[in-house]
């Protein structure tokens, strides 16, 4: 995968994307990073990429002409990118508070692309020209507005990378964790046995596979009951599940009273 940052501040991704499983994952030659600065296409003599908002308002809007040039630079195998092989059309992603909320699903979608060019944004907002005529997605990493597009991008970039294959060193953990499975992950344990006299759960080691899973299962169900049961209303339950999530709300309602 190739991917592609247009910032204002290249240097913010400097650590991100040399470190832990990024870096890994560069390093194996899994994916691939460029930062641009699209203040270098700028078309003044100022290199300003951001100008008054017409009909008044606070704040500065981010002007099309120089983040249109770095895309279609990108596009035509400029500032050290690559055109994909296959000939496809990168996704282009607009961080922004007004996108779709990003999700598990959405990685995985993403995760599917050879080429992924993502523009982080600055100030008031984006001429809405930019929204219209060069991205294909507006992604938000929540509710709330952060000072520019930079961390949300990492965020996304993080999510989608470590679901490529090859960049995690056991495949299936991808495959098991929250949300990929349309609930909330088990619980997890590790050595030692005991401690402070916590006790690790018997049918953790009693080596018997399927009853393994089936505690996972009915715990990933507990866990989501409890922490996000607007999760549950989408799920499609077995018949084996709803019974087990009938005897969980049983359970929650004692523990409630």
């Amino acid at each position: 995968m190739k991917i592609d940052v247009l910032t204002l501040f290249p240097a913010m991704f400097d650590g991100v994307f040399s470190s832990s499983i990024l870096g890994k994952a560069r390093d194996k030659g899994l994916v691939s990073f460029n930062t641009v600065n699209f203040r270098d296409y700028s078309n003044n003599k100022h290199n300003t990429v951001d100008d008054y908002p017409y009909g008044g308002g606070g704040g500065m809007v981010l002007k099309p002409e120089p983040i249109f040039a770095a895309v279609e630079d990108l596009l035509a195998g400029g500032d050290g990118a690559e055109v994909a092989e296959d000939g496809a059309k990168p996704r282009v992603v607009l961080m922004c508070p007004q996108g779709e909320t990003f999700t598990q699903k959405k990685a995985e979608e993403l995760a599917q692309e050879s080429h992924l060019i993502f523009v982080c944004g600055h100030y008031e907002g984006y001429d809405e020209r930019i929204r219209e005529h060069l991205v294909t997605d507006e992604l938000s990493i929540g509710d709330y507005v952060l000072t520019g597009g930079e961390l949300p991008a990492m965020v996304v970039i993080d999510s989608v990378v470590r679901l490529l294959p090859g960049v995690l060193g056991n495949e299936t953990s991808a495959v098991t964790d929250s949300f990929s499975t349309g609930l909330l992950e088990y619980p997890h344990y590790t050595r030692p046995v005991s401690f402070r006299g916590w006790e690790v759960p018997d049918i953790l080691l009693s080596g018997h596979h399927d009853n393994i899973a089936k505690w996972r299962k009915r715990e990933s169900l507990r866990r989501t009951l409890l922490k996000r049961p607007d999760l549950l209303e989408n799920y499609p339950l077995t018949a084996e599940e709803r019974k087990w999530l009938e005897e969980l709300r049983a359970e929650t309602g004692e523990q409630t009273d």
